[in-house]
């Protein structure tokens, strides 16, 4: 008599959420290289071969991980240059949606920062350097349509500005926990009032 097959049980999307953002708070702490299925597999209180259940390498899941993080972040952005607010305007927007994706995926923003140029070098991650383009193409442009417009001041370094309001948001991932006391809104608004208005009084 033959043996009967076990039903195959799929993994249930939100056990798979969980695995992912254990694998993005190991990938974080301990960097691409260095982190291991095992590792991830400890951390999430499993065997590593039951990790393999749900995921075929420690590739697949960071790769999850970006390119979630990615999708989310331009479904905002997108919305917001869709909307063709005047330049300033359209930068409090960005900046508003940018610590959005700081709360929902810090781990994976931290993730981003260390290893995308690297994993960019492989044709699995070219969407990784194909967000890069697009990211610097949407925040040179607004800058360039401020100057253009006198909403942003004539003598700016357009490429220098860009480099450090991209480089001051971002860092945020480095402090920033979800559920502080201030919620990415208020963390935004404190922001743009420092990097647009300045934080001494004219005397």
């Amino acid at each position: 008599m033959p043996t009967k097959k076990k039903p195959q049980v799929t993994p249930s999307p939100e056990r798979r959420r969980e695995l992912l953002a254990t694998a993005a708070e190991v990938f974080a702490a301990q960097g691409y290289n260095a982190t291991t299925v095992r590792k991830i597999a400890d951390a999430a209180g499993m065997l590593a071969g039951s990790l393999y259940y749900h995921f075929d390498s420690k590739e697949s899941m960071i790769d999850e991980i970006l390119s979630t993080f990615l999708t989310e972040l331009w479904e905002g952005y997108d919305t917001v240059l869709a909307a063709q607010l005047a330049p300033r305007q359209t930068i409090e927007a960005l900046v508003t949606e940018s610590f959005r994706e700081i709360d929902r995926h810090r781990a994976a923003v931290a993730i981003y920062q260390k290893e995308a140029r690297h994993l960019a070098a492989q044709p699995r991650f070219q969407y990784l350097a194909d967000s890069q383009q697009k990211f610097e193409k949407a925040w040179l442009g607004t800058l360039e349509r401020g100057v253009a417009d006198h909403s942003f001041r004539a003598d700016l370094d357009i490429r220098l500005t860009y480099r450090f309001v991209r480089d001051t948001v971002w860092v945020a991932a480095s402090w920033y926990r979800p559920g502080g006391l201030h919620s990415p809104e208020e963390i935004a608004r404190q922001y743009l009032s420092m990097v647009l208005d300045g934080i001494a009084l004219d005397t």
